[in-house]
């Protein structure tokens, strides 16, 4: 009996030193606040140059919720622990950045840390921006120092207990976090290692296209392999993307800067926010993540098979015209045919080809539902050029019999096994957004 007692004893107090050690580890010391500096004091060449990293690294679109002042946070980013609110990165002094030092703000950028010790949530990918360079730091800092200051105090974050003690981030930093700088590849020229630093670092790429384990951690072992966000589904970005062509420099460089793909489709959905923040990148940086993606999907190795891929896709153009016996070929001919069918031996941008559509070939329809229900607006995709939204006029049961036809007709791959689902989920976030 003494003996277990004793045991007792002696496990409890090495739990009790094992905190103790976890929370010595996981201390971080406070920063001092500092006045805010004047935005003259910051060089306007400086203020540019972090004015296109801002859009580099979709710095607006994360934290301006709608109805808000730029830069003010509030957005409401959903994770499967909870709902987490971006914070205020404007200078004020009150209710965020604006006593910060260039210190402060670089070790939350790279560390994860914020000015008075505190740990960043992930939902901040400074899992990414720890590769930033001291210069590229520095100018984000000057460019957002000399923002208009927006009082906006932080929003209570909707994590459960524990998970809402910032302190616990300590344990999952020493298991999925890696700092450092990052390292060029000697073995590859300046424009793919630029391209890669953009891609791993500032732009955070894999943020949205790596799958995640259950800690909300990216594998790293699938990097780029497709990942549901947002309720749309982010494709791979490596050779598993099944589009019947490959993402070329060319094709990735015209959609990342133009909203579009002649041989894959339109940006919609949480890609419009990354072509629009991109606009502000100088074109051979774009040239340069299109370079480097262009690598890990093996587009090249993929081409000889391109060409043929088009072929196929442009005979199925007529499919379903004139055609009176099939109802699903009647219902698309009505519904898309016009502003879909390609008539030559090359698809027009202005006219999506489905059977080139990614959407179309990727084994979850979520993304196909998304667009027919939700439509694509003037502010994505190409300029000038709309798609309406058919969740009004249409019924579940339409929009799931010319998805199923769609990929019956314009694929070889097997159906869809979740169109009501997709379909019902969809509409819901939709009437929910109302």
């Amino acid at each position: 009996m003494m003996s277990l007692k004793r045991l007792l004893i002696g496990f409890a107090g090495l739990v009790v030193l094992g905190l103790l050690a976890f929370f010595v580890l996981a201390y971080e010391p406070a920063i001092a606040p500092i006045t805010p500096p004047p935005a003259a004091s910051f060089p306007a060449d400086l203020v540019a140059r972090g004015e296109a990293l801002a859009g580099g690294g979709y710095c607006t679109n994360c934290h301006t919720a709608k109805g808000w002042g730029a830069f003010a946070g509030g957005y409401a980013m959903q994770t499967p622990f909870g709902v987490i609110y971006s914070t205020n990165i404007t200078p004020d002094p009150q209710t965020d950045i604006g006593t910060w030092s260039e210190a402060a703000f670089a070790r939350a950028m790279r560390d994860g840390v914020a000015r008075d010790g505190s740990y960043l949530f992930p939902a901040f990918p400074y899992t990414h921006f720890t590769k930033l360079s001291d210069d590229d730091v520095q100018a984000l800092y000057a460019y957002l120092m000399t923002r208009a200051p927006v009082q906006a105090p932080p929003q209570t974050n909707g994590l459960p207990f524990p998970l809402n003690m910032r302190v616990l981030q300590a344990g999952w930093r020493l298991l999925f976090f890696h700092p450092g700088r990052f390292q060029p590849d000697p073995a590859r020229d300046a424009a793919w290692n630029r391209g890669a630093y953009l891609a791993q670092g500032l732009s955070h790429c894999g943020a949205c296209h790596t799958p995640r384990n259950f800690l909300g951690a990216e594998k790293d072992d699938d990097r780029y392999a497709g990942a549901p966000v947002d309720e749309w589904i982010a494709p791979p970005l490596t050779a598993a993307n099944p589009a019947p062509t490959p993402w070329t420099q060319g094709e990735l460089h015209a959609f990342l800067r133009t909203g579009v793909s002649v041989l894959h489709g339109t940006a919609a959905g949480p890609m419009t926010p990354v072509v629009h923040g991109l606009s502000t990148v100088p074109d051979e940086d774009v040239q340069a993540i299109a370079a480097y993606f262009a690598t890990i999907d093996r587009a090249a190795e993929r081409q000889a098979g391109a060409d043929a891929a088009v072929a196929r896709a442009m005979s199925y153009a007529s499919l379903g015209t004139g055609n009176t016996v099939d109802a699903d070929a009647r219902l698309y001919t009505s519904a898309c045919a016009s502003c879909h069918y390609n008539a030559g031996k090359l698809p027009l941008a202005a006219r999506p080809d489905l059977a080139l559509n990614t959407a179309l070939s990727l084994p979850e329809p979520t993304n196909l539902i998304q667009v027919v229900l939700r439509g694509i607006g003037s502010h994505e995709g190409i300029s000038g050029v709309v798609m309406p939204g058919f969740a009004p006029g249409f019924t579940d049961s339409d929009v799931a019999r010319i998805a199923a036809y769609l990929r019956r007709t314009r694929t070889s791959l097997p159906p869809w096994t979740d169109l009501d689902q997709t379909i019902a989920s969809v509409r819901r976030q939709i009437d929910a957004a109302r």
